[in-house]
C-alpha cells in the first residue's frame, strides 16, 4: 500500500478515535451546540441566554445544518432497532469532515510547495493533541479550521485566479457559518494578491477575482437571516451580533465577565497540544527571513517572500488574541492549519541547512549518518510526547462520557425522573446521553453565575414555535437566576 493509500486511512482512523473517545473540553460546546442540536432532533434540551430571541448572539444556522444531518442517526436507530448516541455520529462526521480539509491540504502542500514539506504537515497534524480534540469538536472554530485549511489550500493552488477566488469563499464560509473573527487569517493572504498587481499592473483582473470570490459567500447572507428569522422572529445577522457582542458592548457586559487570562496563556496552552511542533511554528517566519534577508535560495518550491507570507496568518492570529482578556483553548482552532504548516515549512528549512552545510563549518563536519539519527530521534520523541499527552487527556477525563453512557443500557430506557446536576455541572456530556424521560436539572452549589435553562415545552423534531419564546430570567451580565434551581 503506498503512502497517498495510507494516509487518508490515517486521517480517518485517529478522527474517528477521538470521535468515540476525546472527553468534551468545553461546556459551551455542549450548552451553546449539542443542547440546541439535540433540541431540534429530539424535543428538549438546555437553552443558554445567548438563543433568547432578546439577545440572539448565536446562528441557528449553524445548529440547523447538524440537525438536518442528525436525523439519519434517528433514521438508523429506529430502521434498525439500534440506540446510536447522535453525539457519537455526529462526532465521526466531523471527523471525516476535518479528514478531507487535511488530506487535501497536504496534498496541494505536496505539489505546490514539496513532498517533504507535505509529509512533515501529515505528520504534525497526526500527531498533535490540539488536532486530535480541534477535528471533532462541534464548534464554529472548527468549522472555521476546516474552512481555512480549504482556504489555504486554494491560495496555494491558483489555477489562472480561480484559486483566489475558492480561497475567499471558503474563508467567507467559515466566517458566515462558522466564527465571523476567522476572516482575519485572509488578511496576510491577501498581501500576495497585491504584490501581484504591483509586478504586473493588472489591477482589473485581481479586482475581478476577488469579487467572483465575494460573490459565491453572498447567497450565505440571506440563508443565515431567512434561518434565524424563523426562530428569533426578527432579522438577525448572527456574524454581526457576535462581533457586535464581543468588541462593542461596553465594560459591563462582553466576553470579560466571564474570565480573562495572562497574555501568556495561548503559549502555555500551545506548548501542551503542540509542544516541539509549536516551538517550530513560531521558528518559520524568522527562518525564512534569514533566508531572504541573506539571499539563500529557497529551501521549497516556493519563493521565500511567498513563504514569509503563508506563515504569516499564524502570528497575526496569535498576536491578535493574545491581546484579548478574555482567552480560551477554542478560540486557537481555526489557525491550527497555518500552525501546522509553519511547523512543516520551519524543520524542512533546517534539513535543507543541515544538508546543505559548508564542509569547512562545524555543522558541515558532522557525519550525514549521525545528522539523520538526530533528526529522526527528535521527530520520534515529538511524536511520543504527543501521543502520550493526548492518551493521558484522554484516560484522566473521560469519566463524564463513561458514566453517562449507563443511561443507554436497556434497563434506563423508559426511566422517568431528573437527573440533578451540582458543582460540576459543566461536566456533563449533553442531553444526547439520557433517555426521553429523563430530565436533566441543576441543584444550587458554589456556582453563582447564569446556568442555562431549559427550552419551553416539549415538541417533535425540527419543530420551531416553543425556540421562538423569549425565556424568563435570561440576560447577558452573567447574573445569577435562582428560577434555574431545583
Amino acid at each position: 500500500m503506498s503512502s497517498s493509500q495510507i494516509l487518508p486511512f490515517a486521517f480517518l482512523v485517529i478522527n474517528t478515535i477521538a470521535a468515540v473517545n476525546a472527553p468534551i473540553q468545553d461546556c459551551d460546546e455542549v450548552f451553546n451546540y449539542w443542547e440546541p442540536t439535540h433540541y431540534l432532533n429530539h424535543g428538549f434540551g438546555f437553552q443558554t441566554w445567548e438563543y433568547s430571541p432578546e439577545y440572539a448572539i448565536r446562528s441557528w444556522l449553524y445548529i440547523s445544518i447538524h440537525a438536518v444531518f442528525n436525523i439519519f442517526s434517528l433514521v438508523i436507530n429506529r430502521t434498525q432497532g439500534t440506540q446510536i448516541n447522535g453525539l457519537i455520529w455526529t462526532r465521526m462526521a466531523l471527523g471525516a469532515a476535518c479528514a478531507y480539509c487535511e488530506l487535501h491540504l497536504v496534498q496541494v502542500v505536496s505539489k505546490r510547495i514539496g513532498a517533504r514539506v507535505a509529509a512533515i504537515l501529515a505528520i504534525v497534524m497526526l500527531s498533535s493533541t490540539g488536532m486530535f480534540y480541534a477535528s471533532v469538536a462541534y464548534l464554529p472554530s472548527s468549522f472555521s479550521m476546516y474552512t481555512s485549511m480549504m482556504g489555504l489550500a486554494s491560495f496555494l493552488e491558483p489555477e489562472n485566479g480561480l484559486g483566489t477566488q475558492r480561497g475567499i469563499a471558503w474563508f467567507g464560509l467559515g466566517a458566515i457559518v462558522g466564527w465571523p473573527f476567522s476572516a482575519a487569517l485572509i488578511l496576510p493572504l491577501m498581501v500576495d494578491e497585491l504584490v501581484y498587481v504591483r509586478l504586473t499592473g493588472k489591477i482589473s483582473g485581481t479586482l475581478q477575482r476577488m469579487m467572483a470570490g465575494v460573490a459565491r459567500v453572498l447567497p450565505l447572507i440571506p440563508l443565515d437571516l431567512a434561518i434565524n428569522a424563523l426562530f428569533f422572529r426578527r432579522l438577525v445577522f448572527s456574524p454581526w451580533r457576535i462581533v457586535s457582542y464581543n468588541v462593542f458592548s461596553g465594560s459591563s457586559r462582553g466576553p470579560n465577565i466571564f474570565g480573562t487570562e495572562p497574555w501568556h496563556f495561548y503559549i502555555r496552552n500551545l506548548l501542551l497540544n503542540f509542544n516541539v511542533w509549536f516551538l517550530l511554528a513560531l521558528c518559520a517566519g524568522p527562518i525564512v527571513a534569514l533566508q531572504l534577508l541573506f539571499r539563500r535560495p529557497s529551501a521549497s518550491r516556493l519563493t521565500n517572500f511567498r513563504t514569509l507570507v503563508f506563515s504569516a496568518p499564524f502570528y497575526l492570529w496569535l498576536l491578535i488574541f493574545s491581546l484579548q482578556p478574555h482567552k480560551e483553548e477554542r478560540f486557537m482552532y481555526p489557525a491550527y492549519g497555518f500552525l501546522c504548516l509553519n511547523a512543516a515549512l520551519a524543520l524542512h528549512v533546517l534539513l535543507f541547512e543541515l544538508g546543505h552545510a559548508d564542509p569547512k563549518s562545524v555543522l558541515g563536519r558532522i557525519p550525514s549518518l549521525l545528522k539523520t539519527c538526530l533528526v529522526v530521534a527528535g521527530v520520534l520523541v515529538t511524536i511520543a510526547i504527543c501521543v502520550l499527552r493526548t492518551t493521558g487527556t484522554v484516560t484522566a477525563y473521560n469519566a463524564p462520557m463513561k458514566v453517562y453512557s449507563i443511561f443507554q443500557d436497556p434497563e434506563y430506557i423508559r426511566a422517568q425522573g431528573s437527573l440533578c446536576l451540582g458543582k460540576e455541572w459543566y461536566r456533563f456530556p449533553s442531553s444526547y446521553f439520557l433517555p426521553k424521560g429523563i430530565r436533566a436539572q441543576f441543584i444550587k452549589s458554589e456556582f453563582s453565575g447564569l446556568l442555562p435553562g431549559h427550552f419551553s415545552g416539549e415538541i417533535g423534531p425540527l419543530s420551531l414555535p416553543i425556540a421562538r419564546k423569549i425565556p424568563p430570567g435570561m440576560n447577558d451580565q452573567n447574573t445569577e437566576d435562582p428560577g434555574k434551581y431545583v
